[in-house]
């Protein structure tokens, strides 16, 4: 059952030529295949993976403005990046939300506690006081505001606003997907891009399926390299040579029981003067990050970053007991491709920014997305729709836009269907918000069939895995319409079990064998014991970490 589209979609990627076939389905893959779809274009998405399956699931879930570049001067990228983060605010409000930053400046750092509100004022300024203004602390007032805060060495703090998912980012960057395949995109996951060429004025892009090692050929008249920080050995294996290239930066996160009571991130500064947040996450705060220089895209959490973190956590939260590595329930790695001009040199990797670069070889048709955040998605989306134009390729002016949610009077409908039937009273006591809420956010109009669902039967509204606030409808729903291949993909992306709840918890949950049979029908035992089977070698590679 769970293969289905996805199995129909790569016999579907040979049917004639494509306008336009994106490789890699990250934020900023995503974005193009949706906004080119969107408008009438004839769109193929593919991935070597799954989904969002790299950077764009390992983010601080955080959509914000960029205040940090104010200090590197880059005031036109602060602009773009607020206006960014207001559009997003107006086309998501259901998923990307306002929240308040709580920032402590201790003594002894670079610049005055005031001079830095100073700089929020007119981050705030520029944001078209979109969100609430700034206010300043004196050192003495910071620990009433958040008592978790050590204030011991603190010299004065600040509050302001920026924006945060309510959900995971990899469920945000999906429903980009999603909406493309609504529009008629062919997309598929765990399909590999080994090489295009151009002949008689058409690419002709050879994939492979990375799950059974069939091999097919795709026509497109456009090429989009979207593969984040593999766009550089994307564009060797193509051939394509170009004028930027990436520096990777690493952070990591980890993810422990819930700190401050408070809906706020707290930010500081680290030990060697980076940004360093709590982040809230449901019942769970996610700590991070580290910002270190790494030469390869493949990374992972270190001894040394899991130390770096828990030290600095504990230096500046006064905590009624340290935290340790055994507090620590979930861990994220991932890199962030930081776009350069040129290659010979050595640039000041510390002081680049994560805005991107659409580098466009007009006369091949072919595209290379750099750098790049999910604050600027949507900019990034209408460039590539501009940029494929140019190719050549006829992009009609849709009335209807290739993102956000569903217009307020549906959203409307939908509720007054929830609250007729009681849906909200079908709530598991552990969730932290009510059924109605939860489904028009992740799923917009298809929510209307999880009412449906639930009309039929009510236990169609019961958690399979405790705690998980995923219902049994939702997992159908995930079954028939989101390409799972992998139980991770569920677990880690689609949703954000994996992120809240220990993998050993979720492998011993009753109801995991029948999400299984619902995901992958005659499939179930084998997905089960794979993701067991990794689930067991992590916990001997957590042993081994927190002895």
């Amino acid at each position: 059952m769970t293969a289905s589209l996805r199995d129909s979609n790569i016999e579907r990627l040979d049917d004639g030529v494509f306008d336009v076939l994106v490789i890699g389905a990250g934020i900023n893959g995503a974005v193009a295949a949706a906004s080119l779809a969107g408008r009438g274009v004839r769109v193929a998405l593919i991935d070597r993976g799954d989904f969002a399956g790299g950077v764009s699931s390992n983010s601080s879930n955080l959509a914000w403005g960029g205040i940090k570049y104010l200090e590197s001067g880059e005031l036109l990228l602060v602009d773009k990046l607020c206006r960014s983060r207001n559009r997003l605010m107006r086309a998501y409000p259901s998923t990307v939300k306002e929240i308040r930053f709580l920032t402590t400046i201790q003594r002894g750092f670079r610049v005055w506690p005031f001079f830095v509100y100073l700089g929020s004022l007119l981050y705030w300024v520029m944001g078209r006081f979109a969100t609430r203004a700034p206010r300043y602390y004196r050192a003495s007032s910071i620990e009433q505001a958040e008592p978790v805060i050590n204030t011991a060495n603190a010299a004065g703090g600040l509050e302001y606003s920026d924006c945060y998912l309510y959900d995971n980012d990899a469920r945000f960057v999906f429903n980009f997907v999603r909406r493309s395949l609504n529009y008629g995109c062919i997309a598929a996951n765990y399909v590999e891009a080994l090489g295009s060429e151009r002949v008689d004025g058409q690419w002709v892009t050879t994939v492979r399926d990375v799950i059974d090692g069939g091999q097919r050929q795709v026509r497109s008249r456009v090429v989009i390299n979207a593969c984040g920080p593999y766009a550089d050995a994307q564009n060797a294996v193509n051939g394509q040579a170009t004028q930027h290239h990436h520096l990777f930066s690493k952070g990591i996160h980890l993810i422990v029981d819930r700190i401050a009571e408070q809906q706020r991130v707290l930010a500081f500064f680290a030990s060697d003067g980076r940004l360093f947040f709590l982040i809230p996450m449901g019942p769970k705060t996610c700590i991070g990050t580290t910002d270190t220089q790494v030469d390869s895209p493949r990374v992972e959490v270190t001894d040394a970053d899991r130390d770096f973190v828990l030290q600095n956590a504990n230096a500046l939260l006064d905590l009624e007991r340290p935290l340790t590595r055994a507090d620590i329930i979930a861990e994220r790695a991932a890199v962030r491709p930081l776009a350069i001009r040129g290659r010979d040199g050595v640039a000041d990797w510390v002081q680049l920014s994560r805005k991107h670069v659409i580098e466009a070889d007009l006369s091949r048709g072919y595209l290379s997305i750099f750098g790049g955040k999910l604050t600027d998605c949507l900019n990034v989306g209408d460039e590539v729709a501009a940029w494929a134009q140019r190719m050549g390729i006829e992009v009609p002016e849709m009335d209807n836009l290739w993102y956000g949610e569903p217009d307020a009077g549906l959203r409307a409908e939908f509720m007054l269907q929830a609250r007729s039937m009681q849906l909200d009273a079908l709530t598991d006591p552990s969730s932290s918000e009510p059924l109605s809420e939860r489904f028009w956010r992740r799923y917009g109009e298809a929510a209307f069939g999880l009412l449906e669902r639930i009309r039929e039967d009510e236990d169609r509204a019961r958690l399979l895995i405790e705690k998980a606030e995923y219902t049994r409808c939702e997992i159908e729903l995930a079954a028939r319409r989101e390409m799972i291949v992998k139980l991770e993909d569920f677990m880690r992306r689609r949703s954000k079990i994996e992120q809240v709840l220990r993998r050993e918890d979720i492998a011993a949950a009753p109801g995991l064998r029948e999400a299984c049979d619902i995901l992958f029908g005659a499939r179930a035992q084998e997905r089960l014991d794979e993701y067991l089977k990794s689930t067991r070698a992590g916990a001997v590679t957590a042993r081994a970490a927190n002895p």
